[in-house]
C-alpha cells in the first residue's frame, strides 16, 4: 500500500514553489498534511489552531479538510514567510493569520479552546507546552511532528525530543499515540472530564 496522499490542496504546488524560492525548507510533510486534513474533517464546525504557519503548506492541508463552518487560527513569527501563506490562502474567510511570537500569543490568548491544535514550531511544543495543552478542548486533539531525527537539528535536540515525549506520555489528562511515520508524529487526545 502506498501512503503518498492522493488528494492534495489546490494551493499546495504554488506554496511549495514559493517556499523553495524563499529558501524555506521546514514545510509540512505531505503525509502529515494528509493526516491534518483528515483530523480537520472529523471536526465539523471545529476550532483549529496551528502554531507555526511557515509558508502555509500545513495551513492549506488543514483548510482542505475543514468544513465551511470551521475556523482556523494560524500563528507565525516570521512575517516574510507567513506572507507566502497569506498571499495564497488569505482570501479564505475561515483562516485568521496572526504574525507574532507564538509563546507570547499562547500566554495572552483568552478565547475558547480548540478542537485541534497542531504545534509545528517551538512554542506549544518545546516551550509553552502546558499552555498549549490547556487550549485543547475535551475530546480534542493535539498533534506534533518532526520527532524523528531531522537534518539541521541542533546539538542535543534528541534529548529535548525524548524529554517531551516522556512528559506527554506521563500525562493522565491526554491519551497519546506515537507514530514512527512521516517526520515522526505524536497525537494526544484530551480525555473528557
Amino acid at each position: 500500500m502506498d501512503d503518498v496522499p492522493s488528494r492534495v490542496p489546490s494551493a499546495l504546488t504554488a506554496l511549495q514553489a514559493r517556499a523553495r524560492d524563499a529558501g524555506f525548507a521546514m514545510s509540512c510533510e505531505g503525509r502529515t498534511g494528509s493526516l491534518l486534513a483528515g483530523l480537520a474533517a472529523a471536526r465539523p464546525g471545529g476550532r483549529v489552531l496551528e502554531l507555526g504557519t511557515g509558508a502555509g503548506e500545513g495551513t492549506a492541508w488543514l483548510l482542505s479538510g475543514m468544513d465551511r463552518a470551521s475556523a482556523l487560527t494560524t500563528v507565525e513569527l516570521d512575517a516574510d514567510v507567513q506572507a507566502i501563506a497569506r498571499e495564497q490562502l488569505g482570501a479564505d474567510p475561515r483562516v485568521t493569520f496572526v504574525c507574532g511570537d507564538g509563546g507570547l500569543w499562547l500566554e495572552s490568548f483568552d478565547g475558547a479552546p480548540f478542537d485541534l491544535v497542531f504545534a509545528d514550531t517551538w512554542p506549544g511544543k518545546f516551550t509553552h507546552l502546558d499552555r498549549a495543552l490547556e487550549l485543547v478542548a475535551p475530546g480534542g486533539i493535539y498533534l506534533i511532528d518532526d520527532l524523528l531525527p531531522q537534518p539541521g537539528w541542533p546539538d542535543g535536540h534528541a534529548v529535548s525530543v525524548d524529554r517531551l515525549l516522556a512528559e506527554l506520555d506521563a500525562r493522565e489528562d491526554f491519551r497519546c499515540v506515537r507514530m514512527a511515520w512521516a517526520s515522526g508524529l505524536l497525537m494526544a487526545v484530551r480525555r473528557a472530564g
